[in-house]
């Protein structure tokens, strides 16, 4: 079968399996496949496939209607115009999560910022795009994952930042030995009883999903240990997910009424980001 043909009858296949971004997700499969890129994809429609490629493509294909994600079978994802290495260990990065390397790099444009800390790290995509961007900073990524920890790791040794991220093993801002400029974190804040009922969510570890019952359990631990772990006139910035930005912000209120803060919607016009700027 050639190449066009193979992404047409998949096409239909995925559709009817009901996933998602069917044309991408069978373009992703077969480029992997092949081990080639977009535009050698496009170029070469009409080639055929050996036996061997169809056995293996229709494989993972088979592995995406179960509903294992894309990620996990290339054993890839894009974060911030960055490849990364990500495995079952770790969270796949989503695209909204980079609105917390934005919003970082913007602070940075504005005030001075030495050290940071990326805490929950998994596949070290934040913090490698952090490190990649600003150069002058010292980062600190920790996560309480021994297995996340060495994906982080390879990710680390993949784009040339092992110099400047300094990975560390713990649980929450436990591990940081002094305070940071900047604070980001992307936590478990998935409610408890929605994992159950997630089909793709049962490929990641509940371990970066699970924010108990409603949701916050690891933000409200985080927000309750930045005291002295974030420096005078610092910034925290968490991502939450739909409907919880009044619960977080109220929280954080409570805690630290002269702070500055502010919620950030994402391009989807979701409540995504809270930021917390500490008084000097």
């Amino acid at each position: 079968m050639a190449i066009i043909e193979t992404l047409i009858q998949a096409k239909g296949v995925l559709v009817a399996g009901d996933i998602e971004d069917a044309p991408l997700e069978v373009e992703l499969l077969l480029r992997h496949t092949l081990g080639i890129n977009r535009t050698e994809l496009y170029l070469e429609l009409d080639r055929k496939l050996s036996a061997e490629e169809e056995e293996k493509f229709w494989s993972l294909l088979e592995r995406r209607l179960s509903g294992e994600p894309s990620a996990y079978i290339t054993g890839h994802r894009e974060f911030y115009g960055l490849d990364f290495n990500v495995d079952p260990a770790v969270l796949i990065p989503r695209p909204e999560s980079e609105l917390l390397v934005e919003m970082a790099l913007n602070l940075a444009q504005q005030r001075p910022v030495a050290t940071i800390a990326e805490i929950g790290t998994g596949c070290g995509a934040i913090a490698i795009s952090l490190a990649l961007n600003l150069p002058q900073a010292k980062i600190y990524a920790t996560d309480i994952s021994s297995s996340a920890l060495k994906v982080a790791l390879d990710n680390c040794l993949k784009h040339g930042v092992m110099n400047r991220i300094c990975l560390l093993k713990g649980d929450m801002l436990t591990p940081l030995a002094e305070p940071v400029d900047i604070i980001v974190a992307n936590l478990p804040y998935v409610r408890e009883a929605e994992l159950s009922r997630t089909c793709a969510l049962s490929f990641e570890p509940s371990l970066a999903l699970n924010g108990g019952s409603d949701g916050l359990d690891k933000i409200h631990q985080l927000s309750s240990q930045i005291n002295d772990k974030l420096s005078p006139g610092g910034c925290l910035l968490l991502e939450i997910g739909q409907g919880q930005s009044g619960a977080v912000t109220t929280s954080l209120r409570n805690l630290f009424p002269s702070a500055e803060i502010a919620v950030t919607p994402d391009l989807s016009g979701i409540e995504r980001v809270v930021s917390l700027i500490l008084p000097q």
